[in-house]
């Protein structure tokens, strides 16, 4: 028994005794692969700059933004440098996501001289004969690498350049920082380039530099270096080789941790090599992306252009536009060898190759001519029962670009002439959209002339531009086919018993699915609350569509309707209510409710008041009206879109002309389901004035102040209530709903109204008659009537 013992201990021991080695050799192995990781970054770099010479960038960072600032810019702009990156940190710093050199001596405190100053110095050491120029740089700085190599060989390298975005400090510095006149520095944030030359001069030197340092600013100490043993200072705006303002082209955004961090199409992020400071890795990220973007453009219209100088040479050799694409260069020698659906394929030139022009659509009939809108402050156009209204932002950022781009143009040889053109406004000017080829415009620009060579002015001219945005055709990209194709093997590989265990699972979670989604929904209740007097007949109808869509579907909705007693109509009020009674005793498990009110004179805002007091403030509310048309994905936006205490949706409802107009057969219930109902300009028009359908929770409604209940009698209220939710700090959703439709009623406009609530009440009498064609064609078919 005691020697069982004992071989059990020797056994435990030595199964003791490996577990630790294999823990000890396994963290030697994460301690070797961390050694690893960095030389194995390093070699990387090295092989992806084997044959570039041009530049060596050396970023300056620290520990704590290895993975997160240096990171970002090693997966953005760092890999497409022309030569080799490499980041400088702290002794005892380490990443697996950077080529990384670890500055011994030097520490992450504030000033950085001391790890300027020596990444300049390990520049000079390894790399002084292998490129031409040296870059220092921050972790928050993004660079147009295309760009910067483009200024670079214009530039003779031979020679001792300082050049970065000048400065001589800010107004509190002035005469602190111990510059002669004729010193400045380059400022540090943007990027500094040296020449090798300047490079030579200044590096043997750091350690004195270092020595004699006089402000806590490492760039004011470079320059001061640059200055005293390469006699030379940061190149001046007008010593830029092309032309342009180093302030812009090397560009230092003043908003601090706001920067770049909004909209990117500004023109100083478009013209600029070089932007500053991005603080956040995820605006590196999205920057970089819009970069790229920019350059897709540039590649397509490079492609159109080329295509147009094909169909230009092609037609010499009497080829017809629409040939080209099937012409041959010689017998079995095919211009364009690949075909439309492949790969290879470069598009129709006899699409692309059109050359610009205003007459490259030709219409066959009247109605095929395209019609231009006229732009001035406001859009003028025909297409809408409003002729007058504002630019929509969609046009006016197409117009922004527009002009971003002819600027460009026109200043891209500014330098030769000697001036330089600036945008200031557009006059006026003209666009239509052509379905083939893209969109044209017209344009009157008034710009501001400056001459800075020779005798100089400044003044204001206008010009003319013909623009022409072409459709380079469709893309198609799909998305996670790769895990989709894997899960499909993943269950062709399962064991037959397991897939048949699958399908039966299937099955019931099918079958089961609807009876969960009804016992335990997991939607938001939409309460509908609706006004009503008198329109009996109206409200029949709503209630076939609420029916229909709510009850038998199981839509989490409840609805109350607030009743009015109409004189006129003392019918209505008893039927309308039997209509109510009959719902609730065939569906008793759900919330239909009447409000009754004792007021005689209707008001909208009191009626839709009593159905807000049944509710509690985290109710999700919806105010409609009789003659409303729904459908179920109009009730998921109503659900979606308000927010409590942050968001209330206005839909914009698409509403019906008076049918008596149209020429064909008038069909009531093809509009009360919106799915199955056309949404054109000739059977209605959108509402973006209207206000009265509303999504809102009612803490919202009542931070708002509610309805002002004093209105009576037809309309006003709504408007008035979506002029406090404008002026509140909600924000404001809104959107075209082609879920929701307003069917034609006649509007009978009261005597006794109030002056403006007739005028409003006049003004939708007038816009519900019929589009301007069909009020045009009414008007010559029964033009003799009116004289």
């Amino acid at each position: 028994m005691a020697r069982r013992s004992r071989l059990l201990k020797i056994t435990l021991g030595i199964l003791i005794g490996i577990s630790v080695s294999l823990l000890l050799n396994e963290k030697c192995t994460e301690r070797s692969k961390k050694r690893l990781a960095p030389h194995r970054l390093i070699n990387e770099e090295n092989r992806r700059a084997s044959n570039k010479s041009l530049l060596f960038v050396g970023i300056m960072t620290a520990a704590k933004y290895l993975d997160t600032r240096a990171k970002a810019v090693y997966d953005t702009w760092g890999r497409e440098v022309p030569g080799k990156v490499m980041f400088f940190s702290s002794e005892n710093s380490y990443s697996e996501h950077v080529p990384l050199v670890v500055l011994r001596g030097v520490d992450d405190s504030y000033p950085p001289q001391k790890k300027s100053f020596r990444m300049l110095k390990y520049m000079y050491d390894n790399y002084i004969d292998k490129y031409e120029w040296f870059l220092r740089a921050d972790d928050d700085v993004y660079i147009r690498t295309d760009r910067l190599e483009e200024l670079l060989r214009s530039v003779d390298s031979r020679k001792a350049w300082f050049i970065g975005q000048t400065g001589r400090g800010n107004t509190e510095e002035i005469g602190l920082l111990s510059l002669d006149d004729d010193e400045n520095f380059c400022m540090g944030g943007p990027g500094v380039i040296l020449s090798r030359e300047t490079l030579k001069r200044i590096a043997p030197s750091v350690e004195e530099c270092l020595s004699e340092v006089y402000t806590t600013h490492e760039d004011v100490e470079l320059g001061r270096c640059v200055k005293k043993f390469a006699g030379i200072s940061c190149t001046w705006s007008y010593e830029a080789s092309d032309g342009r303002i180093m302030q812009v082209i090397l560009y230092h955004n003043q908003s601090g941790e706001a920067a770049f961090t909004g909209d990117l199409k500004q023109k100083e992020v478009h013209r600029a090599i070089t932007l500053h400071p991005i603080k956040q890795p995820r605006y590196m990220y999205r920057l970089h992306n819009y970069v790229k973007g920019l350059k897709i453009q540039k590649y397509q219209q490079e492609s159109i252009s080329l295509h147009r100088d094909i169909a230009a040479s092609m037609r010499e050799l009497g080829y017809r536009a629409e040939r080209v694409n099937s012409a041959e260069l010689a017998p079995n020698l095919p211009l364009f060898t690949d075909k439309k659906g492949s790969d290879g394929y470069l598009g129709d030139t006899g699409i692309l190759g059109i050359p610009a022009g205003l007459n490259r659509y030709t219409p066959k009939s009247l109605d095929d001519i395209l019609e231009w809108e006229l732009i001035s402050k406001t859009l003028y156009t025909h297409r809408d029962s409003n002729p007058r209204k504002r630019i929509g932002s969609s046009l006016k950022e197409g117009l922004n670009d527009v002009v971003r781009e002819i600027m460009e143009l026109i200043n891209s040889y500014s330098k030769q002439r000697g001036r330089v053109i600036d945008f200031k406004e557009i006059l006026y000017g003209y666009w239509r959209l052509d379905p083939v080829f893209g969109v044209d415009l017209i344009l009157d620009l008034l710009l501001v002339y400056r001459k800075y060579r020779g005798h100089k002015m400044t003044v204001e001219v206008r010009r003319h531009a013909y623009v022409q945005l072409t459709f380079s055709g469709t893309f198609v990209r799909e998305i996670d086919q790769e895990r989709s194709d894997q899960e499909l093997i993943e269950l062709d590989s399962l064991p037959v018993h397991k897939k048949i265990v699958n399908q039966i699972f299937s099955k019931i979670n099918e079958k089961l699915q609807p009876l969960i989604n009804y016992y335990a929904p997991d939607e938001r209740y939409i309460n509908f609350v609706l006004p009503l007097s008198g329109r009996h007949t109206i409200f029949e109808r709503f209630l076939d569509s609420y029916e229909r869509i709510c009850l038998k579907n199981q839509q989490s909705t409840n609805l109350y309707v607030a009743l009015y007693r109409n004189e006129q109509t003392p019918r209505d009020y008893r039927r309308s209510l039997q209509l109510i009674n009959d719902l609730k005793q065939k569906y008793p498990y759900r919330i239909i409710k009447v409000l009754n009110t004792e007021d005689e004179d209707f008001s909208r805002g009191r009626a839709l008041q009593l159905g807000v007091n049944e509710l509690r403030d985290d109710d999700l509310m919806l105010f409609i009206d009789v003659d409303m048309a729904f459908d179920e994905d109009s009730l998921e936006r109503i659900r979606k879109n308000p927010v409590r205490n942050s968001k209330v949706y206005f839909p914009i409802v698409y509403s019906l002309y008076d049918p008596h107009l149209l020429d064909e057969y008038y069909n009531e219930s093809m509009w009360t389901c919106p799915k199955n109902s056309p949404i054109d300009d000739e059977h209605g028009f959108w509402r973006p004035f209207g206000f009265g359908i509303v999504a809102i929770y009612k803490s919202d409604y009542i931070k708002l102040g509610g309805f002002d209940l004093s209105i009576t009698g037809w309309g006003s209220e709504d408007v008035d209530f979506y002029d406090k939710a404008v002026k509140s700090d909600l924000k404001i959703v809104r959107s075209v709903d082609p879920g929701l439709v307003h069917i034609f009623h006649s509007v009978k406009c009261d005597e006794k109204l109030d002056i403006n609530q007739k005028i409003m009440c006049l003004g939708t009498k007038a816009s519900t008659l019929g589009s301007v064609r069909q009020l045009q064609h009414f008007f010559i078919k029964y033009k003799d009537l009116f004289r």
